[in-house]
């Protein structure tokens, strides 16, 4: 498909890929050398020096290893954030490619190492151009993986020490076409909650269960007992998932255990309702132990929020595809997705949106094969540099819906 750009566009493009081949040989070095949740030295060194050199001012171990870079152009007020995950998985990567992981058991299996790739790129070509007027942040987060690193550099300051007016992110999406965009506005990523349930019983032989409190039954019967929760206590018309994905106890067939440990993952797209479920599922846990005389013991750790994107930027970034790349780049019937994103804290704190970008067919994310679309990265960066710059336009709001191009330029 060939779309016909806008003359800034065209040129953003042309720049582009002018060094794209640059980045993507970065993207596969990182891809190489994957480091996990708070261990990103390597790749936060990358990043913190490629940004100096471009001149950014450079903040580092910001959350432990994060990088925050600022770049200031003009006589623009208004301050807009874009940030990146960088981190990798402890997965064993099977895909065999000749850039695969040289780390065993650590793996880019989500893309962190395309979209630390994709916001490098695009910082490079506004640092050369200044074609904005404002204050840059570039955002560079660790931990992104279960290790709440959006959580981690809010509590370092970073919204203190570099403030911003609205921020931004963006993930690689599997099964939409490459370089299709999606956007969400309000509810857009589940929360998600640990659950264990410890089913406490009293053990014994297997040959003689009336003289036992078997937490097998008991647990057996619990799993069924959960799924009631979402059809007979919550809304029909609210989303809610309660998975028991893992089941332990016992180490013998003629044996009755004293304890079963269960572990579930619960996902919402509601505060309230992500309330109601916990307290469903602590109050079953133990009503439905003790009818069969055992006891539970649950521990409930909060997870990531509902990723919530906000409606006035979720619109900017949407009319900003629309502006550079075309509606027929625009997906019209992106829905709601029940994983989740640490993103999430961010946009507590500061109004903005996370959006989407199609990677093709290709395997799932957190796949053992999955592989990032280097075909995307060039326009996923462009996408970053229209968005910059339109946001940090001469204006002192956001460009509304319909805004010619021309009227946008600084």
């Amino acid at each position: 498909m060939t779309v016909q750009l806008p003359l800034p566009s065209a040129k953003i493009a042309q720049a582009i890929a002018g060094y794209g081949d640059e980045f993507v040989a970065l993207r596969r070095k990182l891809h190489s050398q994957p480091e996990l949740a708070y261990k990103e030295q390597k790749t936060s060194k990358i990043v913190a020096d490629y940004l100096e050199g471009w001149g950014y001012e450079v903040a580092r171990n910001v959350g432990v290893t994060g990088v925050v870079g600022t770049l200031r152009n003009g006589s623009g007020e208004r301050r807009l954030g874009i940030r990146a995950d960088m981190d990798a998985l402890p997965i064993l990567e099977a895909t065999g490619l000749p850039y695969a992981s040289t780390t065993p058991g650590v793996m880019h299996a989500c893309g962190h190492d395309g979209h630390t790739s994709i916001l490098l790129a695009a910082a490079r070509h506004l640092a050369e151009t200044h074609a904005f007027s404002g204050t840059l942040r570039v955002i560079f987060q660790p931990a992104e993986e279960n290790g709440g690193g959006a959580q981690t550099m809010i509590n370092d300051g970073l919204f203190e020490r570099f403030p911003v007016d609205a921020v931004f992110g963006l993930h690689n999406w599997p099964g939409v076409p490459a370089g299709q965009f999606g956007f969400l506005s309000g509810p857009a990523m589940a929360s998600v909650d640990l659950v264990i349930i410890r089913v406490v019983g009293k053990g014994g032989h297997g040959a003689k269960p009336h003289q036992t409190v078997d937490p097998v039954v008991a647990s057996a019967s619990l799993v069924m007992a959960l799924q009631s929760i979402v059809s007979r206590n919550v809304d029909p018309l609210e989303m809610v998932v309660v998975t028991v994905g893992s089941i332990h106890g016992g180490i013998a067939p003629n044996v009755i255990p004293d304890s079963i440990e269960l572990q579930l993952t619960v996902r919402t797209f509601n505060d309230a309702v992500r309330e109601q479920v916990k307290a469903r599922i602590i109050a079953l846990a133990e009503a439905h132990a003790q009818g069969y005389g055992a006891t539970a013991e649950v521990k409930y750790p909060s997870g990531y929020p509902a990723l919530v994107n906000h409606p006035q930027e979720t619109e900017f970034a949407r009319q900003v595809a629309l502006r550079h790349f075309g509606t027929d780049r625009v997906e019209q019937d992106f829905r709601p997705i029940t994983a989740s994103e640490d993103f999430a804290f961010m946009l507590k704190e500061r109004p903005g949106s996370y959006l989407f970008i199609g990677n093709g067919d290709s395997a799932d994310l957190h796949s053992p094969l999955y592989n990032f679309n280097d075909a995307i990265l060039s326009e996923a960066a462009r996408y970053w540099v229209a968005l910059a710059q339109d946001y940090l336009s001469a204006s002192d709001e956001p460009p509304a819906s319909g805004t010619p191009l021309e009227a946008l330029t600084p």
